[in-house]
C-alpha cells in the first residue's frame, strides 16, 4: 500500500513539472506566438509586436526567432522547419516571391474571410497579388518597397524619362561622372531587373502559373535595352557583380549620375555623402518605350501563419493588429519601408519620411508589376532567368534574339519543374 502510494505521488510531481515546463497557454496565460522573421536592422516589427502583444489583454504574446538576413538562407531554413512539421512556428515573415510556394507546398494557411476583409482595406492592388496564389488570399502585406530612379540635379536638367534618355544623357556626360548604377549581379537583383524591363515593355514572364507568355518582339526590346546598357562606355566595371550595395556606394562616391535602387539610399547618401546628397533628386523608373509607362519593381515582407501552429485563430487576430495603419506608419519612420496601405500616404508624417518623393513611392507601387511568383517553382524559375541572362554583357544591344531563345527555353523547363537549374 505505501508503494502505491508513494508510486502516485511521483507521478503527481512529475505531472506538474512537466506542466510548468509547458507554454504559458498551457497553464492558463497569453498564449506565445513565435515570429520567424529576419532581424530587420531599425526594430520595428519589435515596438509594433511588442505594442499588440499589450493591446491582447492577455491572450497572446508575440517572440521573435530571427532568420538569416540573407534572403535565400531564410527561405532555406524556413522550408526545412515547415517540412518537418514543426509546430514552433507561428508566424512566418515571407518575401514577396514565396506565397506560392509555400501556399503550394501546405505550408501555409489560406487568410479566414473575416480577417481578409480587414487586412484589405485600402491595400494596393499590385501588393495584394503578392499575396495571392490561385486567386486566394494565403499571406498579409505589412510593408512594401520599390525601386526609384535617384539622380545628380547638377548633372542634367531634368530626370530622364527611358532607358534610352538615360543613356543617351550618360554618354554625353562621359564615363568619369556619367555612370548608371544598377544591379545586375546573379542573384534575385537581378531577375528584378530583367522582370521589369520586360514588363515596362508589354509582355510579363509568364502568362499563368505554368504558362510562358514572353511575347518575343517586346522583350527582344527589353533585352535590347539590358544589353545596350551593359555594354556601353558608362558602365560600371563592376557591372556583372552590381548589387544593391554596390549600386549605393558608387552613387555616392561621386563617379555616377545615375542609380535604380530603393529607398534606403536616400538616408545613407545624407549620412555617408552629404555633397552628393544635396545633388539628388529622384523619379519614376525609366520607361522601355517612350508612349508605355514603366511598371517599376515590388519588394517587401508578407505575413503568414504556418499550417502547423497550434493557434492560427490568435496568429490572424496578431496580424490584424500588426497591420494597422498606425504600425505601417511607425514601420515606415523607424525603418523607412513604405507601406502597404494607399491612404497611409494621405498622413502628412509620410512627407517627413520620403521628403519630396512620397508621391514618387505611392505611385511606383501603385503601377508596380511582380515577379511570376504565382509560379510553384519560382525558385526554379528564378535561377532559370539568372542562367539564362546574366552575364549581361554578353546581351547583343542590336540583336539580343540568342538571349531571347536561351531565357525562353529556361523558363520553359523551370516551370515544367525539370530539375533545379
Amino acid at each position: 500500500m505505501l508503494g502505491r502510494t508513494l508510486l502516485l505521488m511521483v507521478v503527481i510531481a512529475v505531472g506538474t513539472a512537466l506542466a510548468a515546463c509547458g507554454d504559458d497557454d498551457a497553464a492558463g496565460g497569453p498564449a506565445t506566438l513565435r515570429w520567424f522573421i529576419f532581424n530587420e536592422p531599425s526594430g520595428a516589427p519589435q515596438k509594433v509586436a511588442q505594442r499588440c502583444s499589450e493591446q491582447s489583454n492577455g491572450r497572446y504574446r508575440i517572440e521573435f526567432s530571427y532568420l538569416p538576413a540573407q534572403a535565400d538562407q531564410q527561405r532555406e531554413q524556413l522550408v526545412r522547419r515547415l517540412g518537418a512539421e514543426d509546430e514552433s512556428l507561428d508566424l512566418l515573415g515571407l518575401d514577396v516571391v514565396w506565397t506560392g510556394e509555400f501556399a503550394n507546398a501546405g505550408w501555409i494557411r489560406p487568410v479566414p474571410a473575416d480577417t481578409e476583409r480587414a487586412v484589405t482595406e485600402n491595400v494596393f492592388q499590385s501588393v495584394l497579388e503578392t499575396a495571392r496564389f490561385e486567386d486566394r488570399l494565403y499571406t498579409v502585406p505589412i510593408w512594401s518597397n520599390t525601386q526609384l530612379l535617384w539622380y545628380r540635379k547638377d548633372r542634367v536638367p531634368r530626370a530622364p524619362r527611358t532607358w534610352d534618355e538615360m543613356l543617351r544623357q550618360a554618354e554625353r556626360i562621359g564615363r568619369d561622372e556619367g555612370r548608371i548604377q544598377v544591379q545586375a549581379n546573379r542573384y534575385e537583383g537581378l531577375v528584378v531587373l530583367v522582370n521589369q524591363l520586360i514588363e515596362s515593355a508589354g509582355t510579363s514572364i509568364l502568362a499563368g502559373p505554368k504558362e510562358i507568355e514572353l511575347e518575343r518582339e517586346a522583350t527582344e526590346r527589353a533585352l535590347a535595352v539590358l544589353g545596350r546598357l551593359s555594354n556601353s562606355p558608362v558602365t560600371p566595371p563592376n557591372i556583372t557583380t552590381s548589387t544593391e550595395d554596390t549600386a549605393r556606394l558608387g552613387f555616392e562616391g561621386g563617379d555616377s549620375t545615375f542609380q535604380i535602387n530603393y529607398p534606403f539610399v536616400y538616408p545613407s547618401a545624407k549620412e555617408n555623402a552629404p555633397d552628393v546628397f544635396r545633388q539628388m533628386g529622384a523619379a519614376l523608373y525609366p520607361r522601355v518605350d517612350p508612349d508605355r509607362p514603366s511598371e517599376p519593381p515590388i519588394g517587401g515582407i508578407n505575413i503568414g501563419v504556418s499550417a502547423f501552429s497550434k493557434n492560427p485563430e490568435l496568429a490572424f487576430e496578431a496580424i490584424e493588429c500588426l497591420i494597422q495603419p498606425d504600425n505601417q506608419l511607425e514601420i515606415a519612420q523607424l525603418g523607412g519601408l513604405p507601406p502597404v496601405r494607399s491612404d497611409v500616404y494621405d498622413r502628412p508624417e509620410i512627407e517627413k519620411i520620403y521628403p519630396g518623393f512620397a508621391d514618387l513611392i505611392h505611385t511606383s507601387i501603385e503601377n508596380a508589376a511582380p515577379r511570376p511568383s504565382e509560379s510553384p517553382a519560382y525558385q526554379d524559375l528564378s535561377l532559370a532567368i539568372q542562367r539564362a541572362i546574366h552575364p549581361t554583357t554578353q546581351i547583343s544591344p542590336t540583336n539580343p534574339d540568342e538571349t531571347y531563345e536561351r531565357l525562353r527555353d529556361n523558363v520553359e523547363k523551370a516551370v515544367k519543374r525539370e530539375g533545379l537549374l
